[in-house]
């Protein structure tokens, strides 16, 4: 702890797990939102532990969860930003500490987990909340904007995708990790797919799925199809894959009246990981060229994209906190009951997958 007299209305909020998740996301987002003071930060890693001490000088970096928890009378929320096996106990040590809680995608390795980690908190009076900051993407916003205003018409169909080229598994667990341990692309970009297209087009099954693991050192799958029905109606296709030398659409949308094509991925993480701030004043701002299509061939349209603003997560988490946390009308940034629905459809996909080589 800093040792300095803070704010009573200021949230002490520790984060563990100082990898992409905690440092690029997590970290940046508590530091450029003054309800929120980031006084711990958990890691194993010491050049992860340099790195904590020489961005957040105000926090105390401990080696793991467990430090964190035995301090948590010093303590109103923690962020866990760990490899998603991990998710479940520390959740659940946490909420049982007194705690409040964020839990990075995905929620757990699977739907029982997570429901009982609901139940739990509402037990305990606790605030649960996962990050799908994948809502707050600019592209994603720019849809349900177009959505709302019904400019497509009648939605038929939506395609959406996260394809990268990762031909190299780049952290240990990752290489360790089998669709047991919450590995692979389905639990991982997944995760953002499926809850975003329950989010626009409401609860769906699975009517068809792809698995198939085509780098050598993969233990789950790194390329998944997904084809889902939505109550709605609406007809998703949903694909990620990680070795993917070409990519196709970030979004294309098909309506009675017109269709939505957008190419590119949201600029906020890359913005983040080069060391931008969320208080900048181009920070979620995409390039002008990457505008998407609306209309009909023929008759198309460049249709630029809303600001991207992941910052909204926890600002709206704090007014919750603030305002009475559980007992709070407020609503959550996310509902961890949507994702113990993104854990079902993935169970439901592996259930019915045809598997590749």
């Amino acid at each position: 702890m800093t040792g300095t007299e803070q704010d009573p209305r200021t949230i002490r909020t520790a984060v563990v797990g100082y990898g992409l998740a905690g440092s690029v996301f997590h970290a940046p987002l508590l530091a450029a939102n003054p309800n929120y003071s980031v006084d711990m930060v958990a890691t194993s890693d010491a050049g992860r532990q340099a790195a904590a001490s020489s961005r957040l000088p105000g926090a105390e970096v401990v080696r793991d969860g467990a430090a964190v928890l035995g301090r948590a009378t010093d303590l109103d929320l923690v962020v866990l930003a760990t490899p998603p096996a991990t998710h479940y106990r520390l959740a659940k040590a946490a909420l049982e500490a007194g705690l409040d809680v964020v839990v990075d995608k995905p929620f757990t390795v699977t739907s029982a987990e997570g429901r009982e980690l609901v139940d739990l908190a509402r037990q305990l009076g606790r605030v649960l909340t996962v990050f799908h900051n994948r809502r707050w993407d600019g592209d994603f916003l720019t849809l349900r904007k177009l959505l709302a205003a019904q400019a497509l018409g009648s939605v038929t169909r939506f395609e959406s995708r996260f394809e990268r080229w990762s031909p190299a598994i780049s952290k240990a667990w990752k290489a360790r990790a089998t669709a047991a341990d919450g590995g692979g692309v389905l639990f991982d970009l997944g995760s953002h797919l499926i809850d975003q297209a329950l989010q626009l087009f409401g609860p769906a099954t699975v009517m068809h799925a792809e698995l198939a693991a085509h780098r050598s050192d993969e233990r789950a799958d790194d390329d998944v199809f997904l084809a889902l029905r939505h109550k709605s109606g609406v007809i998703s296709h949903l694909a990620m894959n990680v070795l993917c030398p070409q990519e196709a659409p970030r979004f294309r949308v098909l309506g009675s009246i017109g269709g939505f094509t957008k190419n590119g991925v949201d600029p906020q993480e890359p913005y983040l990981a080069a060391g931008g701030s969320p208080l900048d004043g181009e920070y979620g701002v995409e390039a002008p060229e990457w505008a998407g299509l609306l209309g009909r061939d023929g008759h198309l349209d460049r249709l630029p994209t809303e600001r991207g603003s992941y910052p909204e997560f926890y600002r709206m988490l704090a007014a919750k906190i603030l305002d009475g946390g559980a007992e709070s009308s407020l609503p959550l940034p996310v509902d961890p009951g949507d994702a113990v629905e993104v854990l079902r459809i993935i169970e439901s996909a592996r259930e019915k997958a045809t598997l590749g080589p």
